[in-house]
């Protein structure tokens, strides 16, 4: 939607809010960064704004924020999240007609890459079978399997698969990936569609899942899929918890089909104490670690994002409500 000339050039000096949860501890953080980086407008945290600012307010700054202090807003247009990731905003906001922006950084996809390659790198080289031995004062050398033997397949495609793919072919392994439309990247054996994932998962020894989380990628790895990959597989998950069947994983690891699993994503975050996955000598855990954003540069693309509205009046690539991403 482009808003009339005048809108665009009176919005300039109205406040920007940043809103987060109540209890996001990195707020002012982000309200500073994302002033540092665009000194010409006025960023400021939600509580701060007068009610003649939430009258005026086109645009927003989000960090999984409460839907409530959006409906304060009566005039927001748009609302720029400072997270790749916008499935849990989609759900919050239900029917909205608000536009939604997501934060594409090339940052994001590096960091990522690279846990990618480290987490590979950790079950390629048997890192969890050496703990073990470790712990049981075993002193024993395992088979060496150099990495152009070692099939891993991704699950995702975009700007983060093809980053991690890259990432993978430069440190020799065999790689293919999977996405809901064909894709061609250099080197990558790309399949596609529900046909294919079958497929692709009976050719794979390291499963890594990048998917966003969408009503079709809900429970994607269940019981049926799982069991397509061949006994001793292992799996890394840095998409979202909600696209494994969690029982489905738990017994798929007790039967030994699956070796070992790389989990640092879940349904409820942070993970509660009482759940298996703490204890399971399978399971490697991790805090939701794999790619954190980085505050300055996402702050810098939110920024170029904002400038170019302020300067045509034209809305940055927004996400499909319906598909989630």
């Amino acid at each position: 939607m482009k808003p009339s000339n005048s809108a665009v050039t009176s919005g300039i000096s109205t406040p920007i809010p940043f809103i987060a949860a109540a209890n996001y501890a990195q707020a002012g953080a982000w309200v500073n960064a994302l002033q540092a980086a665009m000194p010409a407008e006025r960023i400021v945290a939600f509580d701060a704004m007068s009610d003649e600012d939430k009258l005026a307010c086109q645009v927003a700054i989000v960090a999984n924020p409460n839907p409530a202090d959006l409906q304060q807003l009566p005039q927001l247009e748009w609302i720029h999240s400072v997270w790749a990731g916008v499935e849990r905003l989609v759900v919050d906001l239900g029917d909205t007609h608000l536009k939604i922006v997501r934060l594409v950084d090339p940052q994001l996809a590096n960091t990522m890459a690279e846990a990618v390659l480290a987490w590979t790198l950790y079950l390629h080289r048997d890192m969890p079978a050496y703990a073990k031995q470790q712990a049981q004062q075993i002193w024993q050398a395992l088979d060496y399997v150099r990495p152009q033997q070692r099939r891993i397949s991704l699950l995702g495609l975009g700007a983060l698969g093809e980053a991690a793919a890259v990432s993978l072919l430069r440190a020799g392994f065999q790689v293919a990936g999977w996405s809901r439309h064909r894709k061609a990247i250099d080197g990558v054996n790309c399949f596609a569609g529900a046909d294919e994932l079958p497929v692709m998962l009976a050719q794979t020894d390291i499963l890594v899942c990048l998917l966003p989380l969408t009503p079709d990628t809900r429970s994607l790895l269940n019981a049926s899929t799982l069991a397509a990959l061949p006994k001793g597989a292992s799996l890394i998950n840095f998409a979202r918890g909600a696209i494994i069947n969690d029982a489905d994983l738990h017994a798929a690891l007790d039967s030994g089909h699956l070796a070992h699993v790389v989990l640092d994503v879940f349904e409820v975050e942070p993970l509660p104490v009482s759940q298996w996955q703490w204890q399971h000598p399978s399971v490697t855990l991790l805090p939701h670690c794999s790619a954190p954003t980085d505050r300055q540069t996402a702050s810098q693309i939110v920024a170029g994002n904002i400038l170019r509205y302020r300067q045509s009046g034209v809305l940055p690539l927004t996400i499909d409500v319906q598909r989630g991403y």
